[in-house]
């Protein structure tokens, strides 16, 4: 028998697997609880719904939400930041093993639409719901919002830099464009039919209308 046994003292191989297992809880639940929200804000409205309302729906106690969450106002930002979240984590990780600048451009469309495909309730909290609150928006959401137009920004100077997009053009404001186009798409889509496939289909169009745009102009004729 160890030491770690007879001493009734956990090995630090068990604290860990320990730690690792409270960690995954602790994860699911605080997962739990979003998604539950997104169903509950999305058929309610987020100013008629209760944080007991989204304690119900994710199967845990009024208080548990306060462990995770300062207030119902936080619980929707966090909708916000963790998609935003997953966005920058892809632009960090996976947009870099695309070749081109246009690739990887392309790939922000894909992603950020394809988050949310087969998500109809989820597009309608962060396109309708969340920009009720303005305040909301400026208070907690910006900094989030704004690293992910930086790192647009930064795909397309990368583009100008080698040549692949025109000069003319400001990166920041082709990123602004590129979020409006695809917060339209996603609008309009989830007060629609939601139909399956559909946003597929729009990143591969607004795509082809985007880096058309960006087109390198050719210089006029005599120009040095």
């Amino acid at each position: 028998m160890s030491e770690a046994s007879f001493s009734g003292r956990k090995s630090p191989k068990s604290r860990k697997t320990q730690r690792s297992t409270s960690g995954r809880r602790t994860g699911d639940k605080r997962a739990r609880i979003l998604d539950a929200a997104v169903r509950v804000f999305a058929k309610s409205g987020f100013y008629a719904t209760r944080v007991s309302d989204v304690a119900k729906a994710a199967g845990v106690a009024d208080g548990t939400i306060y462990l995770y969450f300062t207030s119902k106002e936080h619980l929707l930002v966090s909708l916000f930041e963790d998609r935003v979240e997953r966005l920058l984590t892809y632009m960090r990780d996976e947009l870099p093993k695309r070749p081109s600048a246009k690739e990887r451009l392309q790939g922000v469309l894909e992603m950020q639409l394809g988050l949310l495909e087969g998500e109809r309730e989820l597009a309608e909290v962060l396109t309708v719901i969340l920009r009720q609150s303005t305040k909301l928006m400026k208070e907690y959401a910006v900094p989030r919002f704004l690293a992910y137009l930086d790192a647009i920004a930064k795909i397309v100077e990368a583009g100008q830099a080698s040549g692949e997009f025109r000069h003319d053009v400001s990166p920041h404001l082709v990123a602004r464009a590129v979020f409006g186009a695809l917060d339209g798409i996603t609008l309009t889509w989830a007060l629609g039919r939601a139909e399956p496939g559909a946003l597929a289909r729009a990143s591969t169009q607004l795509g082809l209308v985007l880096l058309s745009g960006l087109e390198p102009r050719p210089s006029p004729q005599g120009a040095a």
